[in-house]
């Protein structure tokens, strides 16, 4: 499904972050990108999960968590990407943009992680239970997030992990023990951290895909 994106702005805690909006006609929810470890909304990898989203009939906001002095800051420090609750709140800002939004403001929202981005958004989710409807981890570290606010999400969470990716996949396993959510953990076999296998990131997304067109159901 071909969809022009939009590149939108949206006000976060005092700074503008930048951010591309595709939604298809008839869209059966939208999914808010948080992207993690540096990278941003031009991910190749996060950008592959959207189109097949979109395909789904699924719309999406891969968004800069980042300014691009933050950008330039963290490139060399590498202690912005860290800081959770910062992140955390400009998730939480993506959704209330979205709520507000007249064309989005219908739709159940979705949020999906990878890396440290994982945690931003299940803070998000926490923040915001009655409209994150559900919430999607690739490859993240949702143990980052924090015991409290892995125990406030409501919306039902799907933990993808690469099956040779074997500390994340512990941690993930320790953080779903935190969820009084459902929870459901996918291990994607023969995948590393960035599922850079043939095929492995299709089913990351496929998954993805899949469990957020439920969200329709909670709404």
């Amino acid at each position: 499904m071909a969809v022009a994106p939009e590149t939108v702005s949206l006000a976060a805690g005092g700074v503008t972050l930048t951010g591309d909006l595709s939604l298809p006609r008839d869209a059966l929810g939208v999914v808010a990108f948080a992207h993690g470890s540096g990278s941003s909304r031009h991910s190749p990898r996060n950008r592959a999960v959207a189109r097949v989203l979109l395909e789904g009939g699924l719309g999406t906001l891969l968004m800069d968590l980042l300014t691009a002095d933050e950008e330039r800051v963290d490139t060399v420090t590498a202690e912005l990407r860290f800081d959770i609750p910062l992140l955390g709140r400009r998730m939480t800002a993506a959704v209330d943009w979205l709520r507000d939004r007249p064309d989005t403001g219908g739709h159940p929202v979705g949020l999906f992680g990878a890396s440290t981005g994982a945690a931003a958004a299940l803070v998000a989710a926490a923040e915001r239970p009655e409209q994150v409807r559900a919430v999607v981890s690739r490859g993240g570290r949702p143990d980052l997030a924090g015991a409290a606010a892995l125990a406030g999400v409501r919306a039902p969470v799907l933990l993808v992990v690469g099956g040779h990716d074997h500390e994340v996949l512990r941690l993930n396993e320790e953080a779903a023990r935190h969820l009084t959510a459902p929870c459901a953990l996918r291990v994607v076999p023969g995948a590393t951290h960035l599922f850079e296998e043939p095929g492995t990131l299709e089913q990351a997304a496929e998954a993805a895909r899949d469990w957020f067109l439920r969200m329709r159901s909670s709404v």
